[in-house]
C-alpha cells in the first residue's frame, strides 16, 4: 500500500475538503470523489468532513456530459482548507492564477488530490516532484515526458505523503474510501463501500486496465494476436512453441517481437498475466488458493505459491491477510 500521509493522520473534529472543478470536468469521477465524504458523514451519525466546491470564477461549472454543478466559492478565496481536491478533465483550460492558489495551498500544508486530469495540473505547478502519482493512461507518456521528476505510476490510484491521485472514474471512489479508511478506521470505509454496493474497495496498486491496442501501441498485428491468445488462455496456457504455430511464425521470430515491444520473453510476460489475474481473485473473492491456482494455469499449489511470492514479495495467503 502506498505511503499514509502524516498529515492525514492528524485527529480534527471536521476536516474541510474542497474541490475544484473546471469546465469540462468528469461528472462521475466528482461525484466518486464527494460522494464518499458525504456518505461517511451519514453513517458516523457527525460531520466528519464539510465539502466546498469551488469554480475558476465562482459560477457554475459545466461538466462534459454538459450538465451544470453549482460553485460556492472561486478560485483563490482562503476559507481554511485541510484538503482539496482539483477535478479536470482537460487541463489546458488552467490558468496561471489556479496554479499559484494551488502552490500557496502546498506551501500552507494543504493536502492536495488530483483527480483524473487534476494530477496533470498539480504537475504543472510543480507541486508532484519527488512525489509517486498516477493519472489517465492516455496522457501517461505526454506527462512523463514533460515532467521526469513526477515518480509516474500506472496504478489505479497513489496516496504519497500530502499528495492523493488517481486515474479518474471509479478510481476515485477507491482512493477516497481508502482515505477514509485512514482518518476513521476500516470498519467506516467497509459500510461507505457496502453502502455503494461494492464487493470491495480495490487497492491502489492495481493497474489501470488499458485496452489492448492502446497498451501495444504501434507493435505488429502477430504480437497483438499473441497477447489476445494469452489473455484467453489463462486456465489452460499455451507453450511459445503453440503460441507461434497459432501465428504461423517462428518462436524466433514471437521471442524477438516480445523482446523488441515488450522487453520480455513470451513465457515470462504471460507468467505476469496469469499471476496478476490470481492477484484479482485473491483479492475479490473467497476461493481457496488451491482453485484459484488451477484457474491461472498452475498445476499445483506449491507451484502457485512459489511463483506469486517471487512475483509479488508475499504468499497468496499474505496477500488475502494484508
Amino acid at each position: 500500500m502506498s505511503d499514509s500521509p502524516a498529515s492525514l493522520s492528524t485527529a480534527t473534529p471536521t476536516r474541510h475538503v474542497g474541490v475544484v472543478v473546471l469546465p469540462g470536468f468528469s461528472l462521475l469521477a466528482e461525484a466518486c470523489a464527494t460522494e464518499p465524504l458525504a456518505v461517511a458523514n451519514q453513517l458516523a451519525g457527525r460531520p466528519l468532513y464539510r465539502l466546498t466546491t469551488f469554480g475558476l470564477d465562482g459560477e457554475p461549472v459545466a461538466s462534459g456530459s454538459r450538465q451544470v454543478l453549482l460553485t460556492l466559492q472561486r478560485v483563490g478565496d482562503d476559507v481554511g482548507l485541510d484538503m482539496l481536491m482539483v477535478c479536470a478533465s482537460d487541463p489546458e483550460g488552467a490558468s496561471e492564477s489556479l496554479l499559484a492558489w494551488l502552490r500557496r495551498l502546498a506551501a500552507a500544508g494543504v493536502v492536495l488530490a488530483g483527480i483524473g486530469g487534476g494530477t496533470e495540473l498539480l504537475a504543472r505547478a510543480g507541486l508532484l516532484d519527488g512525489y509517486r502519482a498516477t493519472l489517465p493512461w492516455q496522457r501517461f507518456e505526454a506527462v512523463a515526458r514533460d515532467h521526469p521528476r513526477v515518480r509516474l505510476s500506472r496504478h489505479l490510484f497513489e496516496i504519497d505523503r500530502d499528495r492523493l491521485t488517481c486515474s479518474g472514474g471509479t478510481a476515485a471512489m477507491d482512493m477516497i474510501m481508502t482515505l477514509i479508511g485512514q482518518h476513521q478506521g476500516s470498519e467506516l470505509a467497509e459500510r461507505v463501500s457496502a453502502h455503494f454496493v461494492l464487493e470491495r474497495v480495490r487497492m491502489g496498486d492495481e493497474p489501470q486496465q488499458v485496452p489492448l491496442r492502446s497498451r501495444l501501441g504501434r507493435a505488429p498485428e502477430s504480437l497483438v494476436e499473441a497477447v489476445t491468445l494469452m489473455e484467453a488462455n489463462i486456465e489452460e496456457p499455451l507453450t511459445t512453441h503453440e503460441l507461434a504455430e497459432h501465428l504461423g511464425i517462428s518462436r524466433r521470430q514471437l521471442e524477438r517481437l516480445f523482446k523488441k515491444h515488450l522487453q520480455a520473453v513470451p513465457s515470462r510476460y504471460y507468467l505476469d498475466l496469469r499471476l496478476q489475474q490470481a492477484r484479482r481473485l485473491l483479492r475479490e473473492g473467497d476461493l481457496p488458493a488451491g482453485e484459484i491456482a488451477l484457474l491461472t494455469g498452475f498445476s499445483s499449489a506449491a507451484h502457485f505459491s512459489t511463483a506469486y511470492r517471487n512475483h509479488f514479495g508475499l504468499t497468496p495467503r499474505e496477500e488475502r491477510l494484508s
